[in-house]
């Protein structure tokens, strides 16, 4: 996470880059003995633009250990589903440890077998970064989640679900997988997410990013040799889109610890590759669940919250919409002391009645 003065922002912003997870999980004297990380390769992976590549990559956590039925199918199998700028290591940090997956947990890892993938595009799973660049195919969210689809089902032989959990980008794509593969999951919980296509706000400042790296005099079409910084000066509309007002303020009371906070945020930023950055907030274009809301036969439960920017409360999406989802239900948690803009998604201890609730039907 960010370094410096940002080291406290860990639930503020989202900007949390897979590179700099793993001092947080390495911090974690309770990591579960049954953590196991790898690699599937899907091979002659068909994206929805007709590429055809021919082996793609997609890197996973798992926790705990499959049950069988008589069949010698999984019966336990829980998928979670990370945010744009996330990894499968989301789910790894001391907080989701003990909220989810402790002893007497909704998600207790000594009950469930967990899979947390690296969404194509990030982390240890292929992406523009590895070499191809902008020649990397222009991946859509239902390219991400047909590749962890095929890491279930041919990497892993998992053929049904207890339970598909996404936060941010992840619910979104949640909505995707009870549309895509209905009934293969038992229970479905998005969080922070609406199942309307891309517009608004929500796609304004995703814009504001993607026209940085494009006119970054650096980026040369994204066959740069250094890569360019001069486009990670805007990635602070990102802790602000993200993050709780007065979270920030009491963070950056002032004009100078306002300014720290600016420059460690961009510094940070600038780290990262730019195609990379450029791919995650371009993936969206494909997003658009509502007119297929009618084909989930999962029980789903949504959760958003009223301080979040990015899923506009007031916009009454979800009321006008949950009523299409067969076994649908939503609630929109009201801000409270606990809330923490959209990142109230990384507080499990917030969210959690709602999903103990829904395993319990499940």
């Amino acid at each position: 996470m960010f370094r410096s003065t940002l080291t406290r922002l860990v639930l503020l912003t989202a900007f949390a880059f897979a590179q700099t997870l793993p001092a947080a999980h390495a911090a974690d004297a309770s990591a579960d003995p049954t953590e196991h990380a790898a690699d599937f390769i899907a091979h002659d992976f068909h994206f929805s633009d007709g590429t055809i590549f021919p082996d793609l990559r997609i890197h996973y956590v798992t926790l705990g250990t499959p049950r069988r039925d008589a069949h010698g199918e999984i019966t336990n199998a829980v998928l979670l589903l990370h945010g744009t700028t996330g990894t499968g290591k989301a789910f790894l940090t001391p907080l989701m440890r003990k909220e989810l997956f402790a002893a007497g947990e909704p998600l207790d890892a000594q009950r469930y077998f967990i899979v947390m993938p690296d969404g194509l595009g990030r982390g240890g799973s292929s992406k523009p970064s590895d070499g191809l660049r902008t020649k990397f195919p222009h991946y859509g969210y239902g390219d991400v989640v047909d590749a962890n689809h095929r890491l279930l089902v041919e990497g892993l032989k998992v053929r049904h679900l207890r339970l598909v959990l996404g936060t941010s980008m992840g619910g979104m794509q949640t909505w995707m997988w009870g549309e895509r593969y209905p009934g293969m999951a038992d229970a479905l919980m998005p969080i922070a997410s609406q199942p309307i296509a891309m517009g608004g706000r929500n796609w304004l400042w995703r814009q504001m990013i993607v026209g940085a790296i494009r006119n970054d005099p650096g980026w040369q079409d994204g066959s740069y040799t250094t890569p360019p910084t001069q486009w990670a000066r805007v990635m602070p509309v990102f802790t602000l889109i993200t993050g709780d007002a007065a979270r920030m303020q009491e963070l950056a009371p002032d004009r100078a610890a306002a300014t720290r906070m600016t420059e460690s945020i961009v510094a940070d930023a600038a780290k990262t590759d730019p195609n990379d950055v450029l791919y995650w907030f371009e993936s969206s274009w494909d997003y658009n669940p509502e007119p297929d809301l009618g084909a989930i036969r999962s029980r789903l439960f949504a959760v958003n919250f009223a301080d979040d920017l990015i899923n506009a409360t007031d916009l009454n999406v979800m009321q006008r919409l949950i009523g299409k989802v067969p076994q649908g239900r939503y609630v929109e948690m009201p801000e409270t002391a606990q809330s923490y803009g959209h990142q109230t998604l990384a507080h499990p201890e917030v969210w959690k009645p709602y999903l103990i609730q829904l395993m319990n039907g499940a």
